[in-house]
């Protein structure tokens, strides 16, 4: 055992393990991972710390178990991710900002009216995820995760899929390094602090004020992308 992990949490050394491994994109198109004795002996750590780990993250949204096939990345299939790859190649990041400022406000203030407190304490808890320290891919399956947890909290099924559809096309690789060559100085911490906003009006029960706030929060990384796009 290396000296990092003696001195490292065990439950956490586990659960940072496999974000590490959901965040390489090496597990395929199935999005598949490995068993759980596999995970166990490649990480090097017991079975019963890996069962808590993938437990942890099925609770925050990261994986999910189909009975009888095994643990995936992400969500479970949704036929909005086919129609998310066909539109991929016809539309850019001005479009999909454009479609997210429409939608995605709307879903934060139906959240703040329709949210319960333990579900409140998790948004917190996918916000304090979120930190300098990490790599680039791991803070944005948080960042991911925190949206669509207000988003599946709004519980109005049709706008939900129209996220889960501009969600699918975000995630992907080109996407992902769009969005880190447009993230001016700066912009990560004014983020961080803008989540707390959202956070705090849904936990206030303000839908005006979630709304306003998901609308800046948005509105700031749509300026940023417009001008990458205009400087290139």
């Amino acid at each position: 055992m290396d000296t990092h992990q003696q001195h490292t949490n065990p439950d956490q050394h586990a659960k940072s393990q496999i974000l590490s491994l959901l965040s390489s994109g090496t597990l395929g198109s199935s999005g598949r991972l490995p068993s759980e004795r596999a995970l166990s002996e490649r990480f090097r750590i017991g079975r019963r710390r890996v069962r808590e780990a993938l437990a942890q993250l099925e609770a925050e949204g990261l994986i999910w178990r189909k009975q009888g096939s095994g643990t995936y990345a992400g969500k479970p299939a949704d036929p909005t991710g086919e129609l998310a790859a066909r539109i991929a190649g016809e539309t850019n990041a001005i479009q999909i900002m454009e479609a997210r400022l429409c939608i995605e406000p709307e879903l934060a203030a139906l959240c703040a009216e329709r949210i319960k407190p333990p579900a409140v304490e998790q948004l917190r808890r996918l916000a304090a995820r979120i930190v300098r320290s990490l790599p680039n891919s791991e803070n944005e399956i948080w960042d991911g995760a925190l949206h669509r947890m207000i988003a599946e909290e709004a519980r109005n099924k049709p706008l939900l899929t129209c996220f889960a559809m501009l969600d699918e096309i975000r995630v992907s690789a080109d996407w992902l390094i769009f969005r880190a060559r447009a993230r001016p100085p700066g912009s990560f911490e004014r983020s961080l602090r803008q989540h707390d906003r959202i956070i705090d009006a849904i936990a206030a029960g303000d839908p005006e004020a979630a709304r306003a706030a998901m609308h800046t929060h948005l509105n700031e990384r749509f300026t940023a992308l417009r001008a990458e796009v205009t400087d290139r």
